[in-house]
């Protein structure tokens, strides 16, 4: 049997991995200044979340949610309180697509409706509805195709108002990332925001502030959504909240009643999954990373400002976005393969930086070393 040939490679193995550094087959090392698209948030095998899993495995590494699992509990309230949604409700899930998918399906239990709003430039999973409300005709299969979507322009309140106006009662929800990540490092602004949050106040939709990518700490506040001061009525989260381990969640407002049999999942809040994320939010919280994201990530920004060559750049913390002409697009591939520098991309010449949130100022300078070094 083969692998079934999706993924371009590049071509290195990775064989040990430290904080922000790994290393190849031949010994070589790397910065990883991509996470493994976000999803390394502490830093590469952290001990505290090395010892929190094999200790768990030790114990018990596997039940279903037909019994009692104190961990979820233990995870809930811990993330109440790093997130500051400490009256929300927590239904665990395995990856941003599955919380994505829950999501939408929750908030059309709420109220009964089907419509859907996402942008342009969206990026929301690849499992059916999570696909579908994703800005990218090619991923959607025939079979994900739904009427039921409406894609509007990013940041155009105009645009939002109008469609709420012709079909506020039908709008089951709306979904948007707070930084879009494979749509470029594109933020939305907090009158955009302010906005969804309102109209949704209005006609009963529910707000879905996609943070898969773009939340956990990684732009200096737990959720990139809370630059607007307003809160969402289901947050998404993933990539960072396992530090590799596949994990997901949807946190929920109060406004919403579960039922039994209302949604499920077979591994998603298992032990394994919850003793990692519990020691990510614990390194979080005793390390001030978010601070830590929000401090490299205003420097990192402030020197790639003075490049001269680069169209843009774009992002907050440690969620970058360098926006390159079309004579450098080169340059990702010389980071990685001359200088020794993961990063990674957005098309067509967009290169972000997704960190761990413990990413050190003498990191960064190596980076701005290289890439100078690139633009020359």
């Amino acid at each position: 049997m083969k692998l079934f040939d999706v993924y371009p490679l590049n071509d290195i193995e990775i064989v040990k991995a430290l904080e922000s550094t790994v290393w190849d087959a031949d010994g070589t090392d790397y910065l990883d200044l991509y996470g493994g698209h976000a999803v390394i948030s502490v830093g590469h095998t952290h001990p505290h979340t090395v010892k929190r899993l094999t200790d768990q495995l030790h114990q018990v590494g596997f039940y279903s949610n037909s019994v009692k699992i104190s961990l979820q509990n233990q995870l809930a309230e811990k993330l109440g309180q790093v997130s500051g949604k400490t009256d929300y409700q927590l239904f665990l899930v395995n990856s941003g697509a599955e919380a994505n998918e829950n999501a939408l399906k929750l908030a059309s239990f709420y109220n009964g409706r089907k419509k859907v709003i996402a942008f342009k430039g969206a990026f929301h999973g690849r499992t059916s509805l999570a696909v579908s409300a994703t800005d990218n005709p090619k991923i959607i299969a025939p079979v994900n195709e739904t009427e039921n979507v409406m894609f509007l322009p990013f940041n155009d309140i105009g645009a939002l108002e109008n469609a709420f106006a012709e079909s506020g009662s039908e709008i089951s929800s709306v979904i948007i990332e707070g930084i879009q990540g494979v749509g470029g490092i594109r933020e939305a602004s907090a009158a955009f925001l302010q906005t969804i949050r309102s109209l949704c106040d209005q006609h009963d939709a529910v707000f879905i502030a996609d943070s898969v990518q773009c939340g956990y700490g990684r732009t200096g506040l737990f959720y990139s959504h809370d630059v607007a001061g307003i809160n969402a009525d289901i947050y998404s989260m993933a990539k960072g909240m396992g530090n590799g381990f596949p994990v997901g969640a949807i946190s929920i407002a109060p406004k919403f009643k579960p039922w039994y049999g209302m949604l499920g999942t077979t591994f998603g809040g298992n032990h394994l999954a919850c003793a990692v994320s519990l020691a990510v939010l614990e390194v979080i919280e005793q390390d001030n990373l978010m601070a830590n994201a929000a401090s490299v990530g205003d420097y990192l920004i402030t020197e790639l400002k003075k490049f001269d060559k680069v169209n843009e750049i774009r992002g907050r913390g440690l969620m970058i976005g360098i926006d390159l002409p079309d004579e450098l697009a080169s340059v990702k591939k010389n980071l990685l393969y001359k200088h020794h520098i993961f990063t990674g991309e957005a098309k067509p010449n967009v290169i972000r930086l997704l960190p761990a949130l413990n990413l050190t100022k003498a990191n960064a300078d190596r980076f701005l070393e290289a890439l100078a070094e690139e633009l020359k």
